[in-house]
């Protein structure tokens, strides 16, 4: 097995998370979930597969010093800043000019950096079982999630046929589907949510740019030249630039308890209701409520509720949020619309 490299992707904002998640500190710094930061955990899980010198983190240039210090233990080089956002294509590029660079026989984990993962064990065997693969053939692999429900916020993965035990090749990439779409896919038992995870030797990966998205090879030729390159690339995220394009793709199928908490409901799957329904994450006195969810970071205000049913409450230093949840996934409409101090 050639040694492996990852790179968590961590320039995101999280949008749909506020206010426990703003522009200054998305949410891949909220600490709810087990007491540290998502961007601890996501680098902590790695421990066993990845040389923790061979774990690096990119994010947006403003972010660096937040992520370098929720990541006291890895070297601050390793902690590369991003001059401009130009999605998870220039991301992936990047990684791949820096393990030609410096390993040119290894194998490259591109990760998000914020879901919570249940089976950290099962995690890293999907993950080493993938890198196996990468390194043996000149394939990208994939991640696949194995969908719980018929999700329609998530893009899918159909498998076509069985390489070797727990590895099937990728016949196509699918966007979000309608709600009976995807309960069509769940029943075929062939299709896994794309979680964004890819893994990949780094001349595999820039034989496909070079196929696919030649745009990209100046960064992969001279990574170091970040700064003045980024500003010139497409905004363009990889699964559009590369995988759609790509027919040696496999997948791996995860079942390890994974979740994007993408959005504020997720709340719910993550700690417990009381006998009405209501789930908790900070003081709560409730009369006539239910389904409710109340949180709270960096404040430790008391929420009061009244014959009120299905709302989110969220507290921060900055901002109080009160919404619907039906209205959650619309969040993002509102940020754009409050002025720059508090999104």
């Amino acid at each position: 097995m050639p040694q492996l490299h990852a790179f968590i992707l961590a320039g995101g904002r999280g949008e749909r998370f506020w206010p426990l998640s703003t522009f200054a500190r998305p949410k891949q710094f909220c600490a709810l979930f087990g007491g540290t930061p998502l961007l601890a955990q996501a680098v902590g899980r790695l421990r066993g597969l990845v040389p923790e010198a061979n774990i690096r983190v990119i994010t947006s240039a403003d972010l660096v010093p937040a992520t370098r210090a929720a990541l006291p233990g890895l070297p601050a080089a390793n902690v590369i800043g991003e001059p401009v956002g130009r999605d998870t294509a220039a991301a992936v590029a990047l990684a791949c000019g820096i393990v030609s660079r410096e390993d040119p026989a290894g194998v490259a984990l591109v990760l998000p950096a914020d879901p919570l993962i249940a089976d950290e064990d099962a995690y890293r065997d999907a993950l080493r079982l993938a890198a196996e693969q990468a390194a043996r053939a000149p394939v990208i692999a994939t991640v696949g999630i194995a969908p719980t429900f018929p999700a329609t916020g998530y893009g899918y993965i159909e498998a076509a046929e069985t390489l070797v035990p727990g590895v099937r090749r990728v016949r196509r990439f699918v966007e979000k589907p309608d709600l009976e779409t995807a309960k069509r896919y769940l029943a075929t038992g062939a299709f896994a949510w794309n979680a964004g995870m890819f893994v990949w030797r780094a001349d595999t990966m820039a034989a496909a740019f070079r196929a696919h998205a030649p745009q990209w090879l100046p960064l992969i030729e001279r990574p170091e030249g970040l700064e003045a390159l980024y500003p010139t690339l497409p905004k363009l995220s990889v699964d559009y630039a590369i995988m759609e394009k790509s027919d040696n793709l496999v997948v791996v199928r995860g079942d390890f308890g994974w979740d994007d908490v993408g959005s504020l409901p997720a709340l719910a799957r993550h700690f417990p209701a009381d006998a009405q329904g209501n789930v908790a994450i900070s003081p709560v006195y409730a009369l006539d409520a239910a389904g409710n969810i109340v949180a709270a970071e960096g404040v430790a205000r008391p929420t009061a509720l009244l014959g009120v049913e299905g709302l989110i409450v969220v507290h921060t230093a900055k901002a109080t949020l009160v919404c619907a949840k039906a209205a959650a996934q619309d969040l993002k409409r509102l940020v754009a619309t409050l002025p720059p101090e508090l999104r």
